[in-house]
């Protein structure tokens, strides 16, 4: 809903396929008119029983994000959903979550508020993870042990040896691995707590967790 100064509630879509799908992702969203998004290289890890990311194990996958104001960006999740048959296990997972900011961009002006009404509740929570290069592993196993099914691991690595990665506009260090993790709420404080203990967050330079409400979510079984 804009508000007096013209901004509006804006949703970051996350959709996450196999390799080589990504692409034909982001032209449809943009036929849909989204201006455009990024593909991110990952690879899934879960276990094989059903509910979570990602029905399949170790496989590559691509991690498509895309920003629109909430109206298009609900309707784009429902029809990359309908077309790309995510309905079927192992076709891919989308998901999305309220923007608080945007900078960076002229096309979206966000309100930083969190209006509920028409949200659909789905009960699950987005779990972001940063942690040194060769400890993503740890943090899957960490999460599986408190009910989490698996993870997407992004190597999360600048191009040049003085350069930074960027993610949701923060800056992601050479030489780190980030963990995405999207949880059932209810799991959401013990799969946290059991990655912190584990990879001691505590202590300065270990690591860090975040956690973001997921508004719609498809893919899930």
């Amino acid at each position: 809903m804009p508000n007096e100064t013209g901004e509006k509630e804006v949703e970051l879509l996350c959709v996450i396929v196999n390799f080589g799908q990504g692409s034909k992702i982001l032209k449809y969203a943009k036929q849909l008119g989204i201006h455009g998004g990024t593909i991110f290289l990952g690879s899934g890890t879960v276990s094989n029983k059903i509910l979570e990311f990602l029905e399949m194990a170790d496989l590559r996958k691509e991690i498509v994000l895309l920003l629109a104001e909430k109206t298009l960006a609900y309707k784009t999740i429902d029809e990359i959903n309908t077309k790309f048959n995510l309905k079927k296990p192992n076709h891919g997972i989308a998901f999305s979550s309220t923007v608080m900011s945007i900078l960076g961009t002229k096309s979206l002006k966000c309100n930083g508020k969190r209006e509920n009404g028409g949200a659909e509740k789905t009960m699950y929570n987005a779990i972001y993870v940063v942690v040194d290069k060769g400890k993503a592993e740890n943090v899957v196993a960490s999460a599986k042990k408190a009910g989490a099914r698996g993870g997407t691991v992004i190597n999360a690595r600048g191009s040049g040896i003085h350069e930074h990665g960027k993610l949701f506009l923060m800056d992601i260090e050479p030489e780190k691995e980030f963990v995405l993790i999207l949880s059932e709420d209810k799991l959401t404080d013990a799969i946290t707590s059991s990655i912190k203990n584990d990879l001691k967050m505590d202590e300065p330079g270990n690591g860090i967790i975040f956690v973001q409400d997921v508004n719609k979510v498809y893919g899930l079984y």
